[in-house]
């Protein structure tokens, strides 16, 4: 009931989350039950792109949250990406077992190239699916609690937040390239082979996944409107608008930019974590500043404050990335900044501003209409 009340008022969210379950009822159809002559068929290469392109949308989705709602710009998702991705990439690690080329049933392949002798002890564990699923959590949302606290206590806002928070992107980038810290250096965690005990190639799987991707998508899309909507999403909304009144009304604003912060962290780790088993490979790349950046592009070109718009946004990007970097690679860059540009000069509320309705919403109808008959009654009293 509360899930209706919610998507009801809603109505572009509605159609965005009606197109993923469309697209999880076809994907899989097209792929699994047509055969590979018709024209109908989805490869599973397709497959694996539209997974991908949900976890981007899921990403895309917990920066909104914070950015568009809250007004905190955070370069510095693509880390809680990629450390949701390392934990999981760690737990398929552990699942190849005498399978990798060095036969050995205990270290990765990588550790024995560079004469480990032993297991590390942040490696223990991770062999549990249980026990790498709360680490997706658990490692994003303590990052982002303790990076949180310090700066929102020390009152650091706007511009300077997002400084430090893209150094912190990159301070962990040159950590995880080096091999000392275990985790595959600049190559990375790759050559996955089972997933739960399923083959990771697999048709099956990879259909599985792209479910995962798509239910764990509207989940939090549910999730995220509903603390909009809330009284508390009010007090975020105030944040953004007029922090300073807000703080002075009584609000512990700190409490509300932490809590939202860590559950946006929360949802780019999970994001993550569905990502690494898709694409088959998780590297430092991940945590490359550019891809911060890029994520706000998305939701910018979507359109911001609106949780479905990052989600067309996400889309439409990667979209046009995958079309560009297949015809013109070295233009692809140019591509986005020329977007990005024109969504900045002409399109201020993103590509979902252009399906919105120009007439006045209720609330300014009724504004309009106490100025009105304000307005009405000073003349009366001045003639």
């Amino acid at each position: 009931m509360l899930t209706q009340r919610l998507l009801l008022s809603d109505r572009g969210g509605m159609i965005v989350l009606g197109l993923v379950l469309i697209a999880m009822v076809l994907v899989p159809v097209c792929n699994l039950l047509i055969p590979e002559t018709s024209s109908l068929h989805i490869s599973t290469f397709m497959v694996t792109l539209l997974g991908k392109f949900l976890c981007y949308a899921l990403l895309a989705l917990a920066v909104d949250l914070i950015w568009g709602y809250c007004g905190i710009l955070s370069l510095g998702h693509g880390a809680f990406f990629a450390l949701g991705g390392y934990a999981m990439g760690m737990y398929l690690m552990r699942q190849i077992g005498p399978r990798g080329q060095y036969g050995d049933p205990l270290l990765p392949d990588f550790m024995v190239f560079l004469n480990w002798s032993e297991l590390p002890w942040y490696w223990q564990g991770f062999d549990m699916f249980w026990f790498a699923m709360l680490m997706v959590i658990v490692i994003p949302g303590l990052l982002a609690f303790v990076f949180g606290w310090l700066a929102f206590r020390s009152r650091v806002t706007g511009v300077y937040f997002s400084i430090i928070t893209q150094a912190l992107t990159y301070a962990l980038l040159l950590a995880f390239f080096r091999n000392e810290m275990g985790f595959g250096g600049n190559n990375g965690l790759t050559d996955f082979k089972d997933i739960l005990g399923f083959p990771i190639a697999a048709d099956g799987t990879r259909i599985s996944l792209f479910l995962a991707s798509g239910f764990m998508l509207i989940i939090a899309y549910i999730a995220c409107r509903y603390i909009v909507t809330s009284r508390m999403g009010k007090i975020i909304v105030s944040i953004r608008d007029a922090e300073t009144r807000t703080r002075f009304c009584g609000y512990k604003v700190e409490s509300y930019k932490l809590w939202l912060f860590v559950f946006s962290a929360v949802l780019a780790g999970i994001a993550g974590a569905l990502y690494v088993p898709q694409v088959g490979i998780i590297n430092p790349g991940e945590f490359s500043p550019l891809n911060s950046i890029e994520l706000v592009v998305w939701v910018a070109t979507g359109g911001r404050g609106t949780l479905f718009g990052a989600i067309v946004g996400a889309f439409t990007v990667n979209y046009g990335k995958t079309i560009f970097t297949s015809y013109s690679p070295e233009t692809w860059l140019f591509a986005l900044g020329a977007l990005f540009v024109i969504v900045t000069l002409i399109l201020p509320n993103g590509l979902v501003g252009l399906f919105k309705r120009n007439k006045k919403t209720p609330t300014e109808n009724t504004v309009t209409a106490v100025e009105s008959k304000t307005e009405t009654a000073a003349t009366k009293e001045t003639v």
